[in-house]
């Protein structure tokens, strides 16, 4: 089991992260049987969420979230659209700090640690836990200075090491082949599904601990989007995903577990982001417990 260093203002350089309506039934692929599932006392718990709501302003966002999210293990968050899904992924990060208005309510822990505590670093957070976003967003730098960015802000500025972390997260993001003989041309060239497993490369590219991905695949064709699922897959060995995807059908192949979320009005008529259901992947899509969670599986709504 990994024991990470704390996040706080404390942090030396030497413990930062820097090498860091109805419709008929739709068919859904099913996940493959799970070779050997890990019993629940098992799992090493990276986030636990309680009694999470998310708000903007004085508007409430999410409500009634609570979760934990294991090392080693795909996350999935599905539902329709407004249903919480990016707002609960973005608090995982902090990201929501950068949201004027934006607060977010309960608690979430990392590694045991209050995620929110007055004493944690949010940028430390953020090079922990790295984010990809739907629409890729390569820097307007050379294919080398994006993976190098992170680093070179965390301290690294000698070129040989540089070089070796550059290759190592190309070559991790399954891209190093395409694009090793020209490193030094513009990243903006790149094609879409080169561009967001560069913008991966660039998450990796400071050895973080969690990589969250909102919609990753949502822009891209077929064969890209199958390139990334096979990455994910491949990645998980080492790091703990949470992937937010309105495709059904991925967050069968792809994750070990599903969380559910729906949106319904509260007392004021405003609609509100909840989550309904959490469990297995395999649960979720052939044994769901909420018939909330079965109507929007089968394509009932949604």
């Amino acid at each position: 089991m990994t024991t990470e260093p704390p996040m706080t203002t404390t942090l030396t350089p030497d413990t930062t992260i820097d090498g860091v309506a109805t419709l008929p039934p739709t068919e859904v692929d099913q996940p493959p049987a799970a070779e050997s599932e890990v019993p629940e006392q098992e799992r090493e718990v990276v986030f636990r969420l309680s009694e999470v709501e998310v708000f903007y302003g004085a508007a409430r966002a999410v409500t009634g979230v609570d979760l934990d999210i294991a090392r080693n293990e795909i996350t999935a968050f599905i539902g329709p659209s407004g249903c919480g899904k990016t707002t609960v992924i973005r608090s995982l990060n902090r990201m929501h700090d950068l949201t004027p208005g934006a607060r977010v309510m309960g608690t979430i822990t990392y590694h045991g640690e209050n995620l929110y505590s007055g004493k944690v670093d949010p940028a430390e957070v953020r090079r922990r836990i790295g984010m990809v976003f739907q629409k890729p967003n390569p820097f307007p730098k050379s294919i080398y200075d994006n993976i190098a960015y992170g680093p070179r802000i965390n301290g690294t500025r000698k070129r040989s090491q540089l070089d070796d972390i550059v290759e190592h997260a190309l070559t991790r993001a399954a891209l190093w082949g395409e694009v090793k003989d020209k490193l030094k041309s513009s990243a903006l060239g790149l094609s879409g599904g080169q561009a967001q497993r560069l913008c991966i490369a660039r998450a990796l590219a400071v050895d973080p601990d969690v990589l969250l991905m909102d919609e990753p695949c949502s822009a891209l064709d077929p064969i890209a989007t199958a390139r990334i699922e096979d990455l994910m897959h491949e990645l998980k060995d080492n790091l703990t995903i949470v992937i937010v995807t309105h495709n059904m059908q991925q967050a069968a192949r792809v994750s070990d577990r599903t969380a559910f979320y729906t949106a319904e009005p509260d007392e004021e008529g405003r609609r509100v982001g909840k989550l309904v259901e959490y469990d297995v992947t395999e649960t979720i899509f052939t044994k769901p417990g909420d018939p909330r969670t079965e109507g929007y599986i089968t394509g009932r709504f949604g």
